[in-house]
């Protein structure tokens, strides 16, 4: 494994496994607050002519009505939080999908999807 003298968590792609999406949810969930369920996590490898980093998608659930309005505010935060994630960009933090379920235990499913540029 190669690791960039710049910094730590800046790991050449010839590490397979790692990579920055331990920092990623921490940081969403905490954006989240405590009444976010996490449900899932996926990650792929992304490539551009001039870039290279991976894509990822984090699923949340909201249960209940004080959740869901914490998850609202959470889809508005998301687009401008600065995230801190040492040798990556977050190039782009959005909203994929919220699917709302109504009645007597409401709750609100959010798919958000993020771009990480490696910045080495």
């Amino acid at each position: 494994m190669h690791v960039d003298p710049q910094g730590a968590d800046c790991i050449s792609p010839r590490a397979p496994g790692r990579g920055p999406w331990l920092r990623l949810l921490s940081q969403v969930l905490q954006l989240a607050g405590p009444q976010a369920e996490f449900l899932t996590h996926a990650e792929r490898p992304w490539t551009s002519a001039t870039f290279e980093g991976t894509r990822h998608i984090v699923i949340l659930a909201f249960r209940g009505r004080d959740a869901m309005e914490r998850g609202e505010a959470f889809g508005s935060a998301l687009p401008d939080h600065e995230f801190d994630i040492p040798g990556h960009l977050v190039a782009d933090a959005a909203i994929a999908s919220i699917e709302r379920e109504n009645g007597p235990s409401p709750q609100m499913r959010v798919e958000a999807d993020f771009l990480l540029l490696r910045d080495c």
